[in-house]
């Protein structure tokens, strides 16, 4: 099973709080384990204007009240810009499936800045991580559904409807949901 480019969904029974009501974009998903970002969890702390700011990057001002995102609880200080696939950097960018990429070099924050990046971008600071195995154990334990990503979904779908949204994707009303898995 390979999740790249698929959207994993929160089951109400997420038992870790950093997870709960998450839509992660998965960048990578192998025998080796798995990368994503939490694409729906804004930080309450920092904007990408101040980010652009602290880094001494030019044109920050165009990003007023743009967020920076919570990707995932693993190496918080490290930044991702999850985008749409019209960009890549010179340096190295990550498809992730047909409709994203990931770049993590500073130039596309600096092409952001003169007008030159991605259409559409989320500035993410860590991201989620899996072992080998790990995350199918969490799937087969009722921990995540998974659904196909949509752009619209991850970019342009307001924060606090994205999760409800993309269960809505598979037919799932929020609501319908069980917290606690069942084995028949």
């Amino acid at each position: 099973m390979d999740l790249t480019g698929k959207l994993l969904i929160a089951m109400p029974s997420m038992g870790d709080p950093r997870f709960a009501q998450s839509v992660v974009l998965m960048c990578s998903h192998g025998e080796d384990g798995g990368m994503g970002l939490i694409v729906n969890k804004p930080a309450s702390d920092v904007t990408l204007s101040a980010l652009m700011e602290q880094l001494s990057i030019d044109g920050a001002d165009r990003f007023p009240s743009s967020p920076v995102y919570f990707g995932g609880p693993v190496e918080g200080s490290r930044g991702f810009v999850l985008h749409s696939s019209d960009y890549r950097s010179h340096l190295q960018t990550l498809e992730v499936g047909e409709a994203f990429r990931m770049t993590a070099t500073m130039d596309v924050l600096e092409d952001m800045a003169t007008g030159q990046g991605p259409q559409h971008a989320l500035m993410m600071l860590g991201y989620a991580g899996w072992g080998p195995g790990q995350l199918e154990n969490e799937i087969a334990m009722n921990g995540w559904l998974t659904a196909d990503a949509d752009a619209a979904l991850v970019f342009t779908t307001p924060n606090v409807q994205k999760w409800s949204g993309a269960l809505k994707t598979l037919g799932v009303e929020p609501l319908m949901l069980s917290g606690s898995a069942g084995t028949a």
